[in-house]
């Protein structure tokens, strides 16, 4: 995915819960096709919720046989890129000559670091059959000193993130520890992804343990401490205040967040860092053709003139 800043949703009323410092209603772009994406962050009142710097929630969306996503190949430095659907599947090919089709509830993280191209793609099978796709992409800021690492790829399958249930509650656990489940995804700095679904009338706690937490209503509506919240929302918390949501529907969400950074960070297009001079040579080095090529593809997202 890519980014260019656009104009705020203007919010409702404030809320009553104490807890809750901001409420984030996603902005909507069509990519074409009918494939609509609600942009969460980066926001004007809030840039990152821990080292969570970009939020995408996109479709649902169905694409008749012969169509599908085609995000060419592009590049990011600076940042870690998280991929986890819903419905649908994407196939992942970047410059380390990683290829990785990924399904619903498996994650890619794409560790950008000193620099990497990628594409994202529908993959040959579900083009020509047509499909339906519903899914999240996320960047992690990375943190001072670990800018620069090495780019790397890691995939995890479905069947090897934890999964914790009891009655009416289901939670994976993508990244990070909750509700007692550690994952076994790598990570250059403490943050945690949960996806959580509630049946109507059932409740879970939200750890307040986290420096930096948020929930995005991906569907459903929830009710914390007397307000409703319907999807799409992204609703971010003050830290240390215990907080229980209840679904007043059938509720799927995500709980995201983790140590704040040591400071804020630039963002133009694809790249994000600390320094203006690095986005500066970035810019230079896609636009001369510096950075290494996405083996088996042959076209590519110019820079940006603006």
């Amino acid at each position: 995915m890519s980014w260019f800043p656009s104009n705020d949703p203007v919010l409702g009323d404030p809320l009553t819960c104490d807890a809750l410092e901001l409420v984030i209603v996603p902005r909507i772009r069509d990519l074409g096709d009918g494939f609509a994406v609600r942009r969460a962050l980066p926001h004007g009142k809030r840039q990152m919720v821990g080292p969570f710097i970009f939020f995408d929630h996109f479709g649902p969306v169905q694409f008749v046989s012969g169509k599908g996503m085609d995000v060419r190949p592009h590049p990011h430095i600076g940042l870690a890129t998280v991929t986890y659907l819903f419905d649908g599947s994407i196939m992942h090919r970047d410059s380390e000559g990683n290829i990785q089709e990924i399904q619903p509830g498996a994650m890619n993280l794409m560790t950008a670091g000193r620099g990497i191209a990628h594409s994202e793609r529908t993959p040959d099978t579900q083009r020509a059959s047509g499909q339906k796709m519903l899914g999240l992409q996320s960047w992690i800021a990375l943190p001072a000193g670990r800018e620069e690492i090495a780019p790397s790829f890691q995939h995890y399958g479905a069947d090897s993130l934890p999964t914790v249930q009891d009655k009416g509650f289901r939670a994976r656990v993508i990244a990070g520890n909750s509700f007692g489940a550690a994952s076994p995804v790598e990570m250059v700095s403490p943050w945690f992804y949960v996806e959580v679904s509630l049946d109507a009338g059932m409740s879970a706690p939200l750890d307040a343990d986290h420096e930096e937490r948020a929930i995005y209503v991906v569907d459903g509506e929830i009710e914390i401490a007397g307000d409703r919240h319907e999807a799409p929302q992204l609703l971010i918390f003050r830290p240390g205040d215990r907080i229980t949501v209840r679904a007043t529907k059938p509720t799927r969400m995500m709980f995201l967040g983790g140590d704040a950074l040591e400071g804020p960070r630039h963002i133009w297009w694809n790249f994000v860092s600390s320094s203006k001079e690095r986005i500066e040579q970035a810019k230079e080095d896609w636009k001369t053709g510096r950075f290494a090529p996405v083996p088996n593809e042959h076209e590519f997202i110019p820079l940006p003139e603006n």
